[in-house]
């Protein structure tokens, strides 16, 4: 079996590429902002998701409306693999501004799909390139110069399809699923894709390695964003109360929201909303709409990016010190201030764990895929309700809005949790209640909901001191008595926050933390320790702040322990060494990401192997 030498990395042997390489692959397609690209790139990855093959997709483009460069990667992968993939191996070059960098990037041996006027295979001559006449097959199909440039993204789906052996009944399916009823533009579109299928089957020889076939990984499943799961999410939990303001990347939560309650949240008799969205004038009105609204009992929520988590301070410090519950979906991106909006990054760890001035400690959790994502956002309604005070569901960028496979998420069957709400009746027979008083020893106080029906159970609501009664209060003990219980809180959540997942590996001296959207690319880092280098690693995923007693039995069981985060300064690290006694922290050690694109699974092997030679 021949074989095509790739670049080889620092230090390692060359990489050889086998003749064939089936289901393994990563597709790059590089256009501009605006250009209608979305339709073809979705099309292109179900067509391959449809052929039983894991996918993931990822849209790397620019914080404007239209006209700068914008790259889709997907990635196919036999093994499972969706995390991304640090090469490229098919390059679809449809802008020429980008075009000379982007086959630059590409390791020898790749190949190259391109508009055929731009002439690219002069650049370099360890790739293998095919130029298609892409804009004047266009014309074949429509004669209208701005539709010419949206069908020639679809005759490159056909195209891409035809050298890697793509069903054509699948594109042709994934293109009927993407236009729904609207038959012309199906049509249009199968026709577009067929042309170009046409083209490289009778112009072009096939000499790459890259082809699918047939498997039978993705029955079943879905395809998803997280932002549209969190959504669901939030809606299967409950909730009556929405108040946000626009931000990248997190818009599309709400707006993924406000599409769902439209369709399942409207009462049957009368035709009207049973909930409420409103989008407030800034972040700080929308975190204090949702605290007045669960406050009053309301399940409420915002959702918001990093400069929106810095406006909610004071509201956020409120709804902790006053006890209100609320739910604050953060979906990170780069900063600090503008940064880089649609880049990613779990920068906020620190600003959400401790959010507000004064002693503050927030439980946040931190789904790393899509049934998480479905899955905390329940939760974290039921959190906020049982501890009465804001809980953060911490995404990314990547995870939020990136497509992911998912099994297809299934209806709750667990009831709410509304905590300690006593009723009128409990009210009478206890003959009043102390709002703020720990009654069960566990820092959880009760109270009452406005509107009920007793004397005794209404109750001052404040930011300022108070005492156990929730009367004013400036003395020291009644604050000290106050800031205590607060922290015992925070121990009694351990209880209640998804507990880590732990890999315990036998003799293995390295441990990896990860969290959040990190954590996918874990599995395909340890599979390369281990293949490539013989190492063996235990694995500690972490689910949530606060941090529970599994970490340090972790820690304790390994020599060095390596946290992988995607910021600069190793946050959640920080947190780690607090957590652990002085001499077990020295074992930990930072993997720090943070270029805004998604980290992939090499990138954390070569550091890992770098640091073990220290």
């Amino acid at each position: 079996m021949g074989t095509i030498i790739s670049e080889q990395r620092a230090g390692d042997l060359p990489v050889q590429l086998p003749a064939e390489v089936v289901n393994d692959f990563s597709i790059q397609v590089a256009t501009v902002n605006g250009s209608g690209s979305q339709s073809s790139n979705n099309v292109l990855m179900r067509s391959i998701f449809q052929m039983g093959i894991p996918v993931s997709g990822k849209n790397l483009f620019p914080s404007n409306i239209a006209g700068l460069p914008t790259w889709f990667t997907i990635r196919a992968s036999k093994h499972g693999y969706v995390a991304r993939k640090k090469e490229i191996d098919i390059l679809v070059a449809m802008n020429p501004e980008t075009a000379h960098e982007d086959i630059a990037s590409l390791e020898p041996g790749r190949a190259v799909v391109y508009e055929e006027k731009l002439k690219l295979s002069a650049l370099r001559d360890d790739l293998i390139y095919y130029p298609i006449p892409f804009n004047e097959l266009a014309g074949q199909v429509v004669q209208d110069l701005r539709l010419r440039k949206l069908i020639a993204n679809m005759i490159y789906v056909g195209s891409v399809g035809a050298l890697l052996d793509i069903d054509m009944t699948q594109v042709e399916s994934a293109i009927a699923k993407w236009f729904k009823a609207k038959q012309k533009a199906i049509d249009l579109n199968i026709k577009a894709a067929r042309l170009g299928e046409a083209y490289v089957r009778e112009n072009l020889t096939k000499r790459d390695p890259f082809r699918v076939k047939p498997m039978n990984l993705t029955a079943g499943k879905i395809i998803i964003d997280g932002n549209s799961a969190c959504a669901l999410g939030s809606m299967f939990a409950g909730v009556t109360v929405v108040t946000w303001y626009p931000i990248t990347p997190s818009s599309s939560l709400c707006e993924t929201l406000m599409d769902y309650m439209k369709r399942y949240r409207i009462d049957l008799e009368t035709g009207k909303a049973t909930y409420a969205i409103v989008q407030a004038e800034d972040e700080l009105a929308a975190l204090g709409m949702a605290l007045g609204a669960g406050w009053a009992g309301a399940r409420s929520m915002t959702s918001t990016s990093g400069p929106g988590i810095s406006l909610m301070a004071e509201f956020t410090g409120l709804g902790y010190f006053a006890e209100v519950p609320a739910v604050i979906f953060d979906v990170q991106r780069i900063g600090p201030s503008t940064g880089l909006p649609t880049r990613t990054s779990q920068g906020d760890i620190m600003s959400l764990f401790y959010l507000s001035h004064g002693d503050t400690k927030h439980v946040v959790l931190f789904p790393c895929n899509m049934q998480e994502c479905f899955d905390f956002s329940i939760q974290a309604f039921d959190l906020a309700e049982r501890l009465q005070q804001p809980i953060f569901v911490a995404t990314d960028l990547d995870l939020g809005m990136n497509n992911w496979m998912a099994q297809p998420f299934t209806y709750p069957e667990k009831p709410m949790d509304r905590g300690k709400v006593l009723s009128a009746e409990e009210v009478e027979r206890l003959q009043g209640f102390a709002r703020y008083k720990d009654v069960d020893g566990d820092g959880i106080p009760y109270r009452t909901l406005p509107g009920t029906h007793h004397s005794l159970a209404a109750y001052f609501t404040r930011g300022s001191g108070h005492n156990d009664q929730a009367k004013y209060s400036e003395r020291p003990e009644d604050y000290e008595g106050l800031m205590n219980r607060l922290n015992k809180k925070y121990e009694t959540a351990k209880n209640y926050v998804p507990q880590p997942v732990v890999h315990h590996v036998d003799g293995a001296e390295i441990g990896i933390i990860a969290f959040g959207s990190t954590d996918l690319a874990m599995e395909e880092c340890r599979h390369q320790l281990f293949s490539e280098y013989g190492i063996e690693t235990g694995y500690f995923r972490i689910r949530a702040l606060p941090l529970t007693h599994h970490l340090r039995e972790f820690i304790a069981g390994h020599k060095r322990v390596y946290v992988v985060e995607q910021n600069r300064d190793g946050q959640m690290a920080d947190l780690i060494r607090l957590e652990v006694p002085g001499a077990e922290s020295g074992k930990v050690r930072r993997v720090s990401h943070y270029k805004g694109l998604p980290i992939d699974a090499r990138f954390v092997t070569d550091k890992i192997v770098e640091m073990e030679k220290d």
